[in-house]
């Protein structure tokens, strides 16, 4: 393979074969699975006949802001798909069959989110789907639409997908929520698996475009819902409580992909890609330190609040 630049069209026709491998190797793996059987269907009612009041809500807090998130997040899949068409719809082969097939198991994940909350009266269903016509007339952009750049976002956020998905199912205390996140966190972590791979063999062709566009990605990273009402205040919540925070970020998105792709090990990298990869470095240490003072002031924040209890119950 040549080291040399290549157009987005050129590197998506010189990784075609790689495409087809990845989602062949996909679709064997990939497990059938069916929202409806995740849904308590026994309980549900009529909302005519009986219309939800707050004491009905089977989540409570964060457990309730984070699952709108995550909700709201797999709702924009209509933007989602058009992001991607435009990154990787090259032709009428594997890419585009990716494409497809990753729309439509992502589908799911709304489905049996909306279906569990509304039939097990989890939230406020008019809220919800309030928030859910807001969330798809504004839409999703992501900036720097490029193949490679593609590939890194996607399979950070896959990743972390993944992860807020499962973090957010064990904090609800409710195994039936915690079934479904797992259910879809699986989907997640086979979708991050083909991005990664893909971009994996786009290093072998050009390592210093690849290590750049990663770059890009690691400084600019902004979850899907960024643009959500309230995303600011909802992450926090979300953070506070451990469900996803600067640390899980740091150590559990970020870091485990780099490694996989030897970023800090590649040779033979231009003088940019080089200077790019030490703005890499510097970034990671900036951002372990921002875990360490987030972690620190969490931490000094929940013993005054246990202090506080303590005198209130003594």
């Amino acid at each position: 393979m040549t080291a040399s630049r290549l157009s987005d069209r050129e590197l998506l026709v010189e990784l075609e074969p790689v495409a087809a491998a990845q989602l062949q190797a996909h679709e064997r793996i990939a497990e059938e699975w069916f929202p409806h059987d995740y849904i308590p269907y026994s309980m549900g009612r009529d909302y005519d006949s009986d219309p939800w009041t707050p004491d009905q809500a089977r989540l409570e807090g964060v457990a309730q802001v984070a699952f709108e998130v995550n909700l709201l997040t797999e709702d924009n899949l209509p933007s989602y798909h058009r992001e991607i068409h435009q990154m990787f719809g090259h032709g009428d082969g594997a890419w585009i069959n990716w494409v497809h097939r990753w729309t439509a198991e992502e589908g799911r994940h709304a489905i049996v989110l909306r279906d569990y909350l509304v039939v097990t009266r989890a939230m406020d269903p008019y809220e919800v789907e309030r928030a859910r016509m807001a969330q798809l007339q504004q839409g999703y952009d992501h900036e720097n639409q490029g193949t490679l750049t593609g590939m890194a976002y996607v399979a950070f956020q896959e990743l972390a997908t993944r992860v807020s998905h499962r973090n957010t199912g064990k904090y609800s205390g409710d195994p039936v929520a915690d079934r479904i996140m797992a259910r879809i966190a699986k989907d997640e972590n086979l979708h991050m698996r083909f991005y990664r791979d893909m971009l994996q063999a786009a290093m072998h062709i050009d390592p210093s475009a690849a290590v750049e566009a990663i770059v890009d990605e690691v400084i600019g990273f902004e979850m899907p819902g960024a643009g959500m009402q309230q995303f600011r205040t909802k992450s926090a919540q979300i953070a506070n409580a451990g469900i996803y925070d600067l640390r899980i970020h740091h150590d559990d998105i970020v870091w485990p992909l780099l490694r996989h792709w030897k970023v800090f090990e590649l040779e033979g990298l231009d003088e940019h890609a080089e200077r790019r990869r030490e703005e890499l470095a510097e970034f990671l240490t900036q951002l372990d330190a921002t875990a360490t003072r987030f972690e620190e002031k969490r931490a000094a924040r929940q013993a005054r609040r246990a202090a506080r209890d303590e005198v209130a119950t003594g």
